[in-house]
């Protein structure tokens, strides 16, 4: 997607040659406008599955995927790293491992929230070695929902996570892959 890898060029920092820095529009500082052309793209990419929930992980995706549950006329449900006093008893479980923090998070989704009949659309802003996607797909398998894809933000092509999403047979949409961030330079997958 033209308009995101234009956004990651012009903003995105590269820092220790593998940390892509975006959060001036993605994932602290929202770019709400740019949200909803990368809904209507996931919209197109996904047309016909007949998307019923779309799932996410706290907090960076939240942001993507309300604005996605809009263009996809459903709901939206984020995994929560820490279960609260008010979270509900009833919860699916799965621990994640965040690239970027270097941590093992339990994150939890009410049963409420997931159910048999649920056709999950799964979004995140990135992709690295697939943890946090490989988690959020095991609390829908928990659910007995469909899982109809995957869609990400951000993928770095580089690491191992899309290759080995794709080769479970997942449809996995990134709207920008990068193959390489090299001495800060930022080389694009041609779709």
């Amino acid at each position: 997607m033209k308009l995101l890898e234009d956004r990651i060029c012009s903003e995105g920092v590269v820092r220790n040659g593998d940390i892509l820095k975006v959060d001036s529009f993605l994932n602290h500082q929202m770019d709400v406008s740019l949200f909803r052309e990368m809904a209507r793209e996931w919209k197109r990419r996904f047309a016909g599955s007949e998307v019923t929930k779309i799932l996410t992980i706290e907090a960076s995706g939240i942001g993507l995927a309300c604005i996605a549950a809009e263009e996809f006329g459903c709901r939206a449900v984020f995994a929560k790293k820490t279960a609260g006093s008010n979270m509900d008893a009833e919860v699916f479980s799965t621990k994640i491992t965040s690239f970027t923090k270097g941590k093992v998070y339990d994150v939890v989704v009410s049963k409420r929230f997931l159910k048999p009949e649920d056709r999950v659309l799964i979004l995140d802003d990135f992709l690295a070695n697939g943890c946090a996607l490989l988690g959020l797909m095991d609390l829908v398998k928990q659910s007995g929902a469909t899982l109809v894809g995957c869609g990400i933000a951000i993928e770095k092509g580089f690491q191992d996570g899309g290759k080995r999403i794709r080769e479970m047979g997942v449809q996995l949409e990134s709207l920008a892959i990068i193959d390489s961030m090299e001495g800060g330079t930022l080389v694009f997958r041609e779709e």
